[in-house]
């Protein structure tokens, strides 16, 4: 049998297995989880593939404004409760773009020529709360309260290649410390990364702020540090299939100009800031938070909190820092995580969304 067709039944059965988060408004692709009837035609149908998480509010802000409707687009979320599956399901046929974070994973799997990055998403920026460096009280107390000291401590990833494991690289290499000084303990859930530093199992992890916060809050844990301030990078990106953009290069150009949108009215809801470098919360702020809670911290009272709390930095015009989606397939290179002897700049399509 030949690998194409061993390397696509592969992720027919990984796409099968990704457990799709309940409880919002979602429509699935056959064999992601429980299909649901997809609303009334409206355009040129397009399936999107992305976590059941905060971090692609601009996604959820446009489709609740119509954006995509009114540019032609019949958009469809499937969600799923990690990045790799989403990339898979793509390779897979079950959904046609996707946004995830740039896992070694992900790029083996654009290296083999079936997906490439067309945009920008989540990015961790200086000054902005985004990912934080977590670390269990019983290691804070006992000295670790700043990221140069977590060598010869433990630290909880999802797996080997995740962005867990880069970031965790990236501070090691900004810090003057050596990765494996580490003890890595590979959990392959976040619940469990997260269980796992406040038991104090593990001595410290990465959380994503609407996490961390709450847990500091409750001295359940301590935050030593953000990674946007000590590395920022594009943590998560937009991707589409070779297919779509051979075949449907002008639905895809209209479904970013909708996303843009999206990236244009969360900018201006979330991310505006005083003189004082402080968050400016008004009447845009919270005209979009009931839009986002139709998908995330759904009946949760304290979701307006949370959200606040976790809004991450989105560059303007969904715009992708091209040279750090290079630089991060180079460092997975560099550690035996993805394929060797590919040209990072093979994998992106600068075609459909402005770039930094």
């Amino acid at each position: 049998m030949d690998s194409d067709r061993v390397g696509r039944r592969a992720a027919l059965g990984l796409l099968a297995g990704a457990a799709v988060a309940p409880g919002a408004p979602t429509f699935v692709a056959p064999g992601a989880g429980t299909d649901v009837a997809p609303p009334p035609h409206t355009g040129d149908l397009l399936r999107l593939g992305l976590l059941h998480t905060l971090s692609p509010a601009p996604f959820y802000i446009a489709q609740e404004r119509g954006s995509f409707r009114i540019a032609g687009v019949d958009l469809t979320f499937t969600f799923f409760q990690a990045a790799q599956p989403i990339a898979v399901a793509a390779v897979a046929g079950g959904i046609d773009v996707g946004v995830t974070a740039l896992t070694g994973g992900f790029f083996n799997l654009a290296a083999g020529g079936t997906l490439k990055v067309i945009g920008g998403a989540l990015h961790e920026e200086r000054g902005y709360a985004g990912s934080a460096i977590m670390v269990s009280n019983k290691a804070f107390d006992a000295g670790l309260a700043s990221p140069e000291k977590l060598a010869g401590h433990s630290f909880a990833i999802t797996h080997y290649g995740s962005s867990f494991h880069y970031m965790l690289g990236r501070i090691a290499e900004a810090k003057g410390f050596s990765m494996a000084s580490v003890v890595l303990h590979p959990m392959q859930q976040v619940p469990e990364m997260i269980a796992a530093v406040v038991t104090g199992q593990v001595d410290a992890t990465i959380a994503i702020a609407s996490i961390a916060k709450p847990l500091a809050a409750k001295a359940q844990a301590h935050i030593i540090g953000w990674v946007g301030d000590i590395v920022p990078y594009q943590i998560t990106a937009l991707f589409a299939t070779e297919r779509m953009i051979g075949h449907q290069a002008d639905l895809l150009h209209r479904f970013a100009g909708a996303y843009q949108k999206g990236v244009k009215e969360y900018r201006d809801a979330f991310l505006r800031l005083d003189r004082h470098e402080r968050p400016i919360i008004d009447a845009k702020t919270d005209a979009l938070i009931p839009l986002i809670t139709k998908y995330v911290f759904i009946g949760d009272p304290d979701a307006r909190a949370k959200i606040l709390d976790g809004v991450g930095y989105y560059d303007a015009g969904g715009a992708l820092d091209v040279a750090d989606v290079e630089a991060q397939y180079k460092w997975f290179a560099a550690h035996d995580l993805v394929k060797q002897g590919i040209d990072p700049a093979a994998l992106i399509d600068t075609r459909f969304l402005p770039t930094l």
